[in-house]
């Protein structure tokens, strides 16, 4: 049960910071809760690194998901914003790659130092993002939608460079957002209009995937699934972080160019396979058919499953999210979807161990179940979004 707990305790923080995140980032913008994301994860690591005992550890990955759960939705909105329509695939992307780095890198550092020590470094990047928000611009789309336009106007050009010409951009972002302001407040409530639902349904159904196809499972469980396979728990992990980060960085090269819905539509498809391969390995094991036969499956599975989550699932679906959905409704929607995939998160990363526990082979085979499903949605409701901009994207949606 204390496994459980703390290992769900991160995503309890999530779905706290996710309930809040669209609109605090709407109230205040987007640099400003960066920042506030960023002393809430440095707090947590410290917590864990000076624990006395358990108790301190789960506020610590609590205080570490509070931070994330904002920092997962808020940062994405950001560089959506800021980038234009060829690059910004590849530009939002790169957080992903960034979170594979770390993670493999702290993976290294970790089996070299103990847990305290790995807690302290983990701060440092969340210290240096801290220091970061002073020197970058803020969204020009959030300034627009606030009516602070000679400071949108002074935004945009130091983003696209001194001497560029921001004449039609500045043009086309201003009159979409007035547009807008006509149409709704961005309530809650206004969600549910006729005209977005599409949206609505795409970014809910791609965070229910995204984390229902277990995530959670394969990454906070990852050293139980191997051991119970009777395979080296350090060797699986170190090709998982390895193989992780080369994945997401395919996923950046080309997805300005083949575009979201075939990353989607491989992702979705490989994570599938690759629990149908895990939970046949399980299965085999229950009928103790060939022990080296199991081990390698689930390597097997294990490895395919988040080479392929990481080609798209494991970043698309945000850049989806903060495409899809108009500024004066983005706040709202943007806690709704961010809450509904750190709910979805906490749950399998709650149940996992139990299910696990109780049929190893079937949990797999149920996540397998949900990754069709899964590819089937991408099929035949999540749109292209590549070479547009905002502004196209979200006229052709609403």
């Amino acid at each position: 049960m204390q496994y459980a707990v703390f290992g769900s305790a991160m995503t309890l923080g999530g779905t706290l910071g996710a309930v809040f995140s669209g609109k605090i980032a709407d109230l205040v913008g987007r640099r400003v809760v960066m920042g506030i994301s960023e002393v809430f994860c440095i707090i947590g690591w410290l917590a864990i690194a000076l624990s006395k005992d358990a108790l301190w550890l789960d506020l610590g990955r609590f205080l570490v998901g509070c931070g994330s759960g904002v920092l997962v939705y808020v940062v994405p909105v950001y560089v959506v914003e800021i980038t234009t329509k060829n690059i910004r695939g590849a530009f939002t992307s790169l957080t992903t790659v960034m979170i594979c780095f770390g993670k493999a890198l702290m993976f290294v550092i970790g089996s070299l130092i103990n847990w305290r020590t790995s807690a302290l470094i983990g701060a440092i990047p969340c210290v240096l993002q801290l220091l970061g928000v002073f020197f970058i611009p803020e969204s020009p789309r959030w300034l627009a939608k606030t009516n602070r336009m000679k400071e949108f106007e002074a935004a945009l050009q130091c983003l696209r460079g001194k001497s560029a010409d921001i004449s039609q951009e500045s043009a086309d972002i201003t009159e979409y957002t007035e547009y807008l302001k006509q149409i709704s407040d961005g309530g809650i409530l206004n969600l549910f209009q006729r005209r977005y639902i599409n949206p609505l349904i795409v970014g809910t159904g791609l965070m229910l995937l995204r984390e229902f196809v277990g995530l959670n499972g394969f990454s906070f469980y990852t050293s139980v699934i191997f051991e119970s396979a009777g395979f080296p728990s350090t060797v699986g992990s170190i090709a998982v972080a390895v193989l992780e980060t080369l994945a997401a960085t395919m996923g950046v090269l080309f997805i300005d160019k083949s575009g979201r819905r075939p990353l989607l539509l491989i992702s979705a498809a490989g994570t599938c396979l690759a629990c149908v391969i895990t939970g046949l390995s399980f299965f085999l094991q229950d009928f103790h058919v060939g022990k080296d036969l199991t081990a390698t499956l689930v390597l097997i599975g294990v490895l395919v499953f988040f080479v392929s989550f990481d080609l798209g699932l494991g970043g698309i679906p945000w850049i989806i999210v903060s495409e899809t959905f108009p500024v004066n409704i983005k706040g709202s929607a943007g806690s709704l979807v961010n809450l509904i995939n750190w709910t979805s998160s906490w749950v399998v990363a709650y149940t996992f161990i139990f299910l696990f526990e109780w049929n190893s082979a079937g949990t797999f085979f149920i996540f397998a179940i949900i990754g069709g499903a899964g590819t089937l949605f991408i099929a035949k409701l999540v749109p292209e979004t590549k070479g547009r901009t905002l502004e196209e994207i979200q006229a052709s949606m609403t």
